[in-house]
């Protein structure tokens, strides 16, 4: 090393976990806002652009079809690379998304705009939703710039604050659009993705190993110096090693499942579904129902962080258990609730098991998939992410058979679900790394 033993000065090390989670947070602030793309004006677009209701949803579900499908190879990548270059690679997509879009609304709208715009407008959808990849590759980087004993806590923190990207967005967009129109709304969304890219490139960093690498030491050599400035994950190999490593580890699989009921099958299909369902079932006017349904995603997006505390002190099994069970509680009174307030109280309780047990997930996943982190995120962002794809359709057939008290009678759905969950949270005390790891340890005596 040199004269002062500085790994920082000798190889030009920079950034530290702090800055590395604030700037991982906020890329996945920025980038997740553009799952709401075209649904905080959907009415107005299918208006202008003349199409059916079926071809609406199609354009509505665009950003998440870029969203399922980037996810796992940009998430396993980043054991290749690390993120910084993952992240840029997202980000820019996502501006050329919503550029497309801008430079359409200011050429053809209102004007000239109609069915001949909606290919190039659902593929603008498509790149704009690659942002929301940021996901998986927020939490690869995040993962290998904390130690083991703050997993918890930095996954909570990453992907509590981040997730409140959406509800902002919603929020902010429609008021945008009745001030100076769709053009100006989107214009003002472009320079927002700009600034936090230009910010991102300015200031990410990757973890010391991934800088090391970059500075030409060997792998071997870059971890013993990562390891003496306080790293302790590390990835065992590069992006197809971790794709496939993963996916061979049977504790993925049950680590998407987990993922896929708190959060695509649960925390996203709600978001979805709680404006309908204020709305329609409690005839709230669409202001209200927008109001309360924001309330869901900022109070469940921000539990994360205490619930990811929770998980590095009590263990994520233990935490994982006890949230799916509060999610259980939570859809019970959901499903008979008619009034108002008792269905506001099962929103709130479905809200907190949601977002702990989404922490308590990712706190699980350095110590299940030790040797590729990246590529077992990628699969349960990805996979976990398209749950809503699953549930939002379940919850719709219970209105079509029973009417309009269907609408709480689906969160049975959520109920049953989440009861499995709590099932095999528990089974993992018993059959978990930690539990094999005892009882190889009692037979050694």
């Amino acid at each position: 090393m040199g004269d002062n033993g500085d790994p920082r000065e000798e190889y030009g090390i920079t950034g530290n976990p702090r800055r590395g989670l604030a700037m991982a947070t906020l890329s996945f602030f920025a980038g997740l806002t553009t799952i709401a793309f075209y649904g905080v004006a959907g009415p107005t677009f299918q208006e202008a652009l003349g199409i059916s209701g079926a071809l609406l949803g199609l354009l509505l579900s665009s950003p998440h079809i870029s969203k399922v499908i980037l996810r796992v190879p940009f998430g396993a990548w980043v054991d290749d690379i690390g993120a910084r270059t993952p992240i840029l690679i997202l980000l820019a997509m996502t501006i050329v998304g919503i550029a497309g879009l801008v430079g359409t609304l200011v050429l053809f709208y209102p004007d000239d705009f109609g069915s001949h715009l909606y290919v190039p407008l659902l593929v603008f959808g498509i790149l704009a939703g690659a942002g929301s990849a940021t996901f998986s590759v927020g939490i690869a980087q995040t993962s290998y710039w904390f130690p083991e004993d703050r997993q918890g806590f930095a996954m909570g923190a990453f992907a509590g604050a981040g997730n409140i990207g959406p509800g902002v967005f919603n929020s902010l967009i429609p008021v945008l659009i009745g001030i100076g129109g769709l053009a100006i709304a989107y214009s003002a969304w472009l320079v927002f993705m700009i600034v936090v890219t230009v910010l991102y490139f300015a200031y990410g960093a990757n973890p010391y190993y991934f800088q090391l690498l970059d500075r030409g030491l060997d792998a071997e050599k870059a971890k013993g110096v990562a390891e003496e400035m306080g790293q302790e994950v590390f990835p065992a190999g590069d992006t197809w090693d971790s794709l496939r490593e993963s996916s061979m580890n049977h504790w993925t699989w049950v680590l998407v499942f987990l993922y896929t009921v708190s959060y695509g099958g649960g925390f996203t299909a709600l978001t979805t579904w709680y404006p309908t369902y204020w709305n329609l079932f409690h005839d709230m006017s669409l202001t209200m129902a927008g109001l309360f349904a924001g309330v869901f995603v900022v109070y469940g997006s921000l539990i994360r962080i205490p619930g990811g505390s929770l998980s590095d002190r009590f263990g994520g099994e233990d935490v994982a258990a006890v949230s799916f069970a509060v999610m259980v509680a939570g859809a019970g009174i959901a499903t008979f609730a008619t009034g108002i307030t008792a269905s506001f109280v099962g929103m709130m309780v479905l809200g907190t098991g949601m977002g702990i047990a989404n922490a308590a997930v990712f706190e699980l996943v350095p110590k299940y998939v030790p040797d590729a982190v990246g590529g077992a995120s990628g699969w349960i962002g990805g996979i976990g992410g398209a749950g809503t794809l699953l549930v939002l359709p379940l919850l719709g057939v219970f209105v079509d058979v029973f009417g309009e008290i269907g609408y709480a009678r689906g969160f049975s759905v959520i109920a049953g679900l989440s009861a499995a969950c709590v099932a095999v949270s528990v089974a993992l005390k018993f059959v978990g790394p930690d539990a094999s790891g005892a009882a190889d340890e009692s037979a050694m005596h």
